[in-house]
């Protein structure tokens, strides 16, 4: 059986278990068990032994059985229940049900008694009595007189379950009970009855974990206290007993002597109890003991010092040797009677040191009094007993006045008290009575913690920790402030930043490797060996022994620092209060020392060690001590420092061993030190969180419980995990100067990891209340940028009214004023002036989130018990908290490796001042990238679905008819526009509605990324204004070509008629007189020639004029036109070079950046790209148009707009750049123009068809057929152009569909993916060029990239061939369809065979292809002109001459390899569509140029994910012209300084940057070596930069120099998070 299911099987669920009634069943016994077999020996007999067969041994086995049975614990003997199974969170855990049957008491009793109900005990009588039974009751006289008083079997006395649950309890969870029932104030075992009444337990291991805090009479002037373990204290010690059956409750004196002075507490249970007077099954020889401890206030106090009562449960006649050992051991023993027989003398009269110890209590009763009596004085005579000895009872005295009396005696003894014993002195004597000692199995974890404590002997524990735990020493918390510097970069004196960086990482490697050379000690290896056996509850009892002697030590060594640290913070010295705090933190051990080290041993280990084998079993043994209950330290407080290596993988181990089912529900509590936060959270969840361990630990530690079957989908999590924090600083150290980072620190650290967040307020003075809160809030504000909304709630202690929530409302309004203040405060540190309420930042409702919480003690300590009320107060707190944080199913649960991707996020974070600027998350980052590719593929989609409406538009504008007039054409284009609004808005609809989804679907971490949702919404508005823009005006392009081309169809049409009545007239002519075909030809040319000779030409316009025209358009409201006015002609604008000069930018500008080239890049750049623009506008086969002109305007206006911030370019620079720019761009559009004319030339057009009219000619003369002729005609001349036309319309579109879908899709599914596939090409490639121009030219070298990637996949494998004949394929089989749908008529029966059917077999084609080719009507008329064919025949011929154009198109797709120019001529070009797709908004960083990788156009904020050094971005010191080499990742969260022309050249600090640049957002890296690609690059290539931008190398750190190219691709990976 493999140790998982053993502890699965050794782990069942207690409640289940309850509920059942069955058994749990351990998978091995303890050997030092092996005394119950005569238990189980019994078991296995059966039940059926009758009692004249038992004997009196066997009758007590049967006795203990047969309750076990009862309470269904049987199973659980012996020792067989622990603590883990009452820390699983369950219905039976929240909720306060009724004990509905006899199993269910056991796990009530224990769920209350660990919540510190006090009323445990009185809770735990069934209520499972039928009605009939209570109305039997009433009938006295029904009942068997014999058998009235009797206990009915569905009633359980207190006592008998108490011992039954210690004999099933394993020795740690008798500890815990003990540990509570202390704090209630009840008694607790002492002598614990057997199954055999001579062989019962002295239980010193149960109540060794019980400390107390006391002030002796004697210490009331100086206010000192005692604290020490209650069974090493040295206190006088009575018993109390009785015999026979006392009249007077001996338990009730007791608790009236105890409470005197306070509210009557039934510390000892007794007869007038609930549940008291049931007869008692087991606990008749059970000794119980409780202690009195003074407060120090004699009008207080009923004794003077403490005292020890002990009290026999049972007759002492039935338990002689528990009286034996308790009247030995004891001061005093008080023995109850009512009367002395024979067996009762004999037994006092025997008694030794009788006369010193005795007290007689006599409570005379009945007819037989005097006679009784006599036989007391008889004995009180033998025994010689003074008369002070003898107490009788007046019958004239209640209980309480008789108590006081008892306590007048004890007082007097307590007078000759002088060697009191303690109970671990007590041992000796209980094993010379043949008592067993619980103790006694536990001896070999006692020496092993005993070994490690002797390592210590006289040693201070400073130089004890520096010599033995020396991983967690001066190097560790070095390393931690080294890591924090590296982030802030505070005191790097001369050096310049990344040169102090690498000074800072080589100081961290190099304690690093000392650290892993550090030898474990002898005490570190003692402790690792004795927790790593495979017995849990021997690992367990050696912590426990652990924990009790490092605590012993503690308070032994730790009080005169205490002491001397409470006199300070009385004076008020801040600097000795900061020693003493030192000191108090270096003189603390305990086992989470031990446990820090050796996550620290673990945390530096390496694959080389000679102890590999066994380091690498401890994440394993930590995640097990995880599971059973034990804390995780996540912070270490002492150094400040997260061992990340070490959590991550003990969380990674523990995510294993539960299947990977790890869904977390993270609860922490926030509050000032000493508030009760750990008392609190150990009351609401049964924990144990260390509270007042009399050591200083810092920091913060995590707790799993697992949460139950029942509440599993309910609470959406497998396990709830609770953390701890070390609690804020006090007010004497908040005057420290890191106090206030510190706690920042660790309230965003833990808020951050939290979903509900517990503010604890227990506290009078304001000031406290107000620091808290401040943090609090601070740390609220953050997590709402960074996407994490965690529930809060303020828990007010000590507030004892039951109205006080109503009473203070105004108390509540006044926190929600202080909260708001708060936010209003922490806004303005982080910067954030938007938010300006509490509720701005979390949701928070005064009634809901408050709590009220009575105060923890019911009267004045250390005799008050635990308040009901307390406990009652945070079980509903707790069960209303999970309410709230009940997670909606559909929401992202975190499980352990997204808590831990967070954990690191946050950490990184909060090493950083400007946490929520330095905030990068992997899960975050993951999640916005997983929705970037999501909307990239909408934003394709909806693109697609227009581009291919606009397809189908642009042939329907096409298709109008030349006949209609104008207004036609544009009512036609107007509704196509309107028609194409209304698509876009149901596209922007789906759009939105995906958006919607997306953020509702689970797995995605929608939740990290909600303040991008409005982002990405709009970007779908601006996509849907962007291509609206795009539509219309290729709407209006194609209406002003088909305006235009008209102009040349008029005409064409026009002499096209004159041609064809000449040809007619020629047929005519010639028919008369019999003519050679040399004849025809030549009468035929002739006729021609005079027909075309004076055929007109299309009107030149004057591009140039139209040009300058639109940019005084432009200019028209700027008053600038005098200068404008100037320039009469742009023929000259733009032949030369452009040079910047003095006069482009603002006087405040100095001439430097002239000087650098800076503006002059600037220009460069706009004039490229421009020039780019208007050279794909003229590759088009269109003529020119004023809106070419128009949109290049809009393009230099946007790019003017990006780069003013920077530049500060003036009004005089627009006007000479677009001038320029215009020049250039009106020599290219008066090309275009000129080439359209002359393809568009009447006289050309009516050239191509010379041949076609000569051959009809002569056909008509032959009276020859010239149907496949004609067929073919058409074919070639009509429908080849427009299969053309039909399948570069989509092949753009096509292209595209075949990237995003083939190898290269991941490359363009996301900004961020492309940015990394073109820097590491750029790497591997290793062209300098390349780098210059991609940093230089970013926008020009993407669309050269992208467009060099389309040509490679396009050429490889035919892919273009193929995509063209999959159009042709598709266009092919519809020209077939409609030539099929057009040979019927509108009645149904094929056309006519005759020639004029086929006029009407062409219309109708027309119509069935109306949207998807266009047909030159020309063409057509010209073609089929004097067609003499049957329609039949021609219909035969057509689909002849299909097929030829389909082969023959074939074929030139398969021999065309001009990819380029394929590309160039498409009207949808794809390098645009996906440059669009990945491009973005095109920002660039302000220092070092790296372009923005945000989602979506709209986006507010602009991000990358790897930046660069600055130089590479042409910065240069000012002295000496080096090229930059700090990264502006490393300068922003730094103190150093730039200035620029937006700062107008005063010194602004890099990290107040936002201030200029609010729109960027610019994180540290996400790892050191993240950067190492860009510090590679400028070392490779530094010169040649340098010579580019006329400047001096950088001067680079030398441990750039050592970095490789394959360190700076695992650079590069890092940064983009490519795995």
């Amino acid at each position: 059986m493999s140790a998982m299911n053993t502890e699965e099987e050794a782990l069942t669920d207690f409640d289940a278990q309850s509920d059942k009634g069955k058994a749990l069943t351990m998978s091995t016994r303890d050997p030092e068990r092996e005394e119950h077999a005569d238990f189980d020996a019994q078991r296995n007999k059966g039940k059926a032994l009758t009692m004249s067969t038992r004997d009196p041994e066997s009758e007590e086995l049967s006795a203990l059985l047969n309750f076990l049975v009862k309470l269904g614990l049987e199973d659980f003997y012996p020792n067989k229940l622990n603590l883990r199974c009452l820390f699983e969170i369950n219905k039976n855990s929240i909720e306060d049900r009724a004990v509905l049957s006899l199993e269910k008491i056991p796990q009530c009793f224990l769920r209350k008694l660990f919540k510190i109900n006090a009323e445990c005990r009185s809770s735990i009588q069934s209520l499972i009595r039928p009605k009939e039974n209570i109305q039997e009751e009433n009938y006295l006289f029904d009942e068997d007189i014999y058998t009235a008083n009797d206990s009915r079997d569905d009633e359980v006395n207190p006592l008998d379950l108490i011992v039954a649950l210690f004999h099933c309890a394993d020795s740690i969870l008798q500890q815990e009970m003990a540990l509570k029932m202390s704090m209630c104030q009840f008694s607790l075992p002492l002598l614990l009855p057997r199954g055999h009444k001579s062989q019962c337990t002295l239980m010193l291991w149960a109540l060794r974990d019980i400390v107390k805090e006391w002030r002796p009479h004697n210490m009331s002037e100086s206010r000192g206290f005692v604290e020490d373990n209650i069974v090493q204290a040295n206190i006088p010690f009575f018993s109390f007993v009785r015999l026979k059956n006392s009249s007077l409750s001996k338990s009730q004196v007791l608790n009236h002597v105890l409470s005197s002075g306070q509210q009557n507490c039934n510390i000892f249970i007794h007869r007038d109890v609930k549940g008291g007077a049931v007869k008692r099954e087991i606990a008749n020889g059970l000794v119980e003991v409780c202690w009195y401890l003074p407060c120090g206030k004699e009008s207080l106090d009923v004794f003077p010092r403490p005292v020890a009562f002990a009290d026999l449960r049972g007759d002492i006649c039935e338990s002689l040797t528990q009286f034996n050992f308790l009247f030995q051991v004891s001061t005093a023993t008080f023995v109850f009677l009512d009367s002395v027989e024979e067996r009762e003398h004999r037994i006092l009269s025997s008694l030794q040191n009788g006369k010193s110890k005795l007290f007689l209590v006599i409570n005379p009763k009945g007819g037989n009094a005097r006679e009784e009596m006599m036989y007391v004085k008889r004995l009180v005579n033998e025994l010689g007993l003074p008369k002070n000895r003898v107490r009788v009872k007046e019958q004239r005295l209640n209980v309480a006045e008789f108590s006081e009396k008892l306590c007048e005696v004890i007082k007097a003894s307590l007078l000759d008290v002088k060697d009191p014993m303690s109970i671990v002195d007590m041992v000796g004597k209980a094993v010379e009575l043949g008592l067993s000692v619980d103790e006694s199995k536990t001896d070999a974890q006692r020496k092993a913690a005993e070994e490690i404590m002797d390592d210590i002997g006289e040693q201070i524990i400073p130089d004890y920790k520096k010599l033995n735990l020396t991983l967690q020493g001066a190097n560790w918390k070095r390393l931690s402030k080294l890591e924090k510097e590296e982030c802030r970069l505070k005191t790097s004196g001369d050096s310049g930043p990344e040169e102090y960086k690498c000074q800072l990482q080589e100081e961290k490697r190099q304690i690093g490797q000392k650290q892993q050379n550090s030898d474990a000690s002898k005490g570190m290896k003692s402790f690792i060996k004795s927790l790593s056996t495979s017995d849990k509850e021997k690992r367990d009892v050696f912590l426990k022994w652990m924990k009790l002697k490092f605590n012993t030590h503690s308070r032994e060594k730790l009080s005169v620092l205490r002491n001397e640290y409470k006199e300070q913070c009385e004076k008020k010295d801040v600097k000795l209060i900061a020693e003493l705090d030192q000191a108090l933190l270096d003189s603390s051990l305990g086992t989470e020392h031990y446990m820090r080290e050796m996550g620290l041993i673990y945390e530096f280990s390496t694959s080389s060690s000679t102890t590999v084998d066994e380091i690498s079993q401890l994440p394993g043994l930590a995640a097990e001590m995880l599971l059973d209950g034990y804390p995780l330290e996540l912070l270490d407080g002492d150094a400040s420092n997260v061992p990340e290596r070490w959590v991550t993988d003990v969380l990674m181990e523990l995510h294993k061993k539960v299947g990977q089912r790890s869904r977390l529900l993270v609860l922490t509590v926030l509050g000032v030190q000493s508030t009760g936060k750990s008392t609190l959270l150990n009351t609401m969840f049964g924990v144990q969180f260390p509270v007042s361990s009399g050591r200083c630990t810092r920091g913060a530690f995590m707790l799993f419980l697992k949460v139950g079957e029942d509440l599993k989908s309910e609470l959406n999590c497998d396990f709830i995990v609770l953390i701890d924090t070390e609690g804020l600083r006090s007010p004497e150290l908040a005057q420290l100067e890191d106090s206030y980072e510190h706690d920042n620190q660790l309230a965003t650290f833990v808020i951050g990891l939290s979903d509900a967040t517990i503010i604890n307020i227990a506290m009078e003075n304001s000031a406290e209340m107000k620091d808290v809160l401040q943090i609090a809030v601070h740390a609220f504000l953050r997590m709402k940028e960074i996407g994490k909304k965690p529930v809060c709630h303020f828990v007010h202690q000590n507030v004892s009214s039951v109205s006080a929530h109503d009473k203070n409302m105004t108390e509540r309004k006044h926190l929600l004023h202080q909260l708001n203040e708060m936010t209003q405060i922490a806004a303005e540190m982080e910067k954030k002036p938007s938010i300006k309420e509490f509720t701005d930042v979390l949701d928070y409702d005064m009634d809901k989130n408050n709590w009220h919480i009575p105060g923890l003690w019911h009267g004045t300590p250390p005799m008050a018990p635990v308040n009901t009320g307390y406990s009652e107060a945070v079980a509903d707190f707790k069960r209303n908290l999970l309410q709230t944080v009940k997670k909606d199913p559909c929401n992202e649960v975190s499980q352990i490796p997204e808590f831990l991707e967070w954990m690191k996020s946050l950490w990184q974070a909060v090493k950083y001042e400007n946490f929520i600027f330095s905030f990068r998350n992997t899960l975050v980052a993951q999640a916005y990238d997983n929705l970037c590719k999501e909307f990239s593929q909408w934003e394709w989609e909806f693109r697609k679905e227009i581009l291919t409406w606009q397809t189908q538009a642009e042939v329907e504008i096409l298709n109008a008819d030349n006949e209609s007039e104008v207004e036609t054409w544009n009512r036609l284009v107007r509704g196509k526009k309107s028609e194409v609004s209304d698509k876009l808005t149901d596209q922007q609809t789906t759009m939105n509605g995906k958006i919607t989804d997306y953020y509702k679907m689970k797995g995605k971490q929608v939740n990290l990324i909600e303040k991008y949702k409005v982002h990405f919404l709009n970007s779908v508005k601006g996509l849907g204004d962007e291509i609206k823009h795009s539509v219309w005006a290729k709407l209006d392009c194609i209406l002003q070509l088909k305006l235009s081309s008209k102009k040349a169809q008029d005409i064409q049409r026009e002499y096209r008629g004159v041609i064809e009545e000449k040809v007619m007239k020629l047929l005519g002519d010639c028919e008369a007189s019999p003519l050679k075909e040399e004849e025809l030809t030549q009468e035929f040319k002739k006729m021609w020639a005079e027909a075309t000779g004076n055929v007109s030409g299309l009107k030149e316009r004057d591009i140039a004029a139209c040009v300058l025209k639109q940019l005084r358009k432009d200019f028209c409201n700027r008053n600038v036109n005098e200068a404008l006015k100037k320039v009469t002609d742009l023929k000259e604008m733009g032949t030369g070079p452009f040079k910047t000069r003095p006069d482009h930018v603002h006087s405040f500008q100095p001439e430097k950046y002239l000087l650098e080239g800076d503006l002059q890049s600037f220009a460069d750049r706009i004039i490229e790209s421009s020039t780019r623009f208007v050279l794909d506008k003229v590759k088009t086969d269109g003529d020119y148009q004023d809106s070419f002109t128009k949109d290049l305007l809009v393009q230099i206006d946007e790019s003017l707009k990006q780069g003013y911030k920077h530049h500060k370019s003036n009004t005089q620079f627009e006007i000479d750049l677009k001038l320029h720019i215009c020049g250039i761009a009106s020599r290219e559009f008066a090309k275009m123009h000129k080439r359209f004319l002359s393809d568009n030339n009447p006289h050309t057009q009516l050239e191509k068809y010379k041949t076609q009219y000569l051959l009809d000619f002569l056909d008509l003369y032959k009276k020859e057929d010239h149907c496949q002729r004609k067929a073919k005609d058409f074919v070639q001349s009509c429908i080849k152009p427009a299969v053309n036309q039909f399948i570069c319309g989509s092949l753009g579109v096509n292209i595209v569909d075949d990237i995003l879908t083939g190898s290269y899709s991941a490359e363009y599914s996301s900004r961020t993916i492309f940015q990394f596939n073109i820097q590491k090409e750029l790497l591997l490639q290793e062209d300098f060029k390349g780098f210059f121009n991609y940093i230089d030219n970013y926008e020009t070298y993407v669309k050269y990239w992208i467009f060099q990637q389309i040509l490679q996949k396009m050429s490889e494998d035919k892919t273009l061939c193929k995509l063209k004949n999959n159009n042709l394929q598709v266009i092919d089989k519809k020209i077939s369809e409609a030539i099929d749908l057009a040979a019927i008529g509108e009645d149904g029966a094929p056309l006519p065979d005759n020639k004029e059917s086929i006029t009407k077999l062409i219309s109708n084609m027309r119509k069935h292809l109306d949207k998807d080719i266009s047909v030159s009507v020309e063409a057509e008329e010209t073609t089929l002109f004097l067609i003499q064919s049957s329609c039949h025949s021609f219909i035969k011929c057509l689909k002849s001459s299909m097929k030829e154009l389909r082969d023959q198109l074939e074929e030139e797709f398969s021999n065309s390899d001009d990819i380029t120019e394929t590309m160039n001529k498409l009207p949808i070009k794809p390098q645009d569509e996906l440059f669009k797709r990945v491009f973005g908004c095109g920002r660039q960083c302000p220092f070092c140029k790296a372009p923005c990788e945000a989602g979506g156009t709209e986006h507010k904020e602009h991000h990358a994910a790897i930046h660069r050094p600055k130089g590479l971005g042409r910065h240069q010191y000012e002295s000496g012209g080096r090229l930059v080499d700090s990264l502006c990742t490393t300068e922003v969260h730094g103190d150093r300084s730039f200035k620029n022309a937006d700062t107008k050249e005063k010194w602004h600090p890099y990290k107040d940057y936002k201030e200029f640049y609010p729109d960027w957002i610019i994180p540290p890296d996400s790892t050191i070596e993240a950067s190492d690609y860009w510090k590679y690059v400028l070392v490779k290539y530094n010169d040649k930069f340098a010579e580019e931008y006329k400047a001096e190398p950088a001067d680079v750190p030398e441990a750039w120099r050592r970095l490789t190219k394959e360190q700076a691709l695992k650079g590069l990976r890092d940064a983009f998070n490519m795995k």
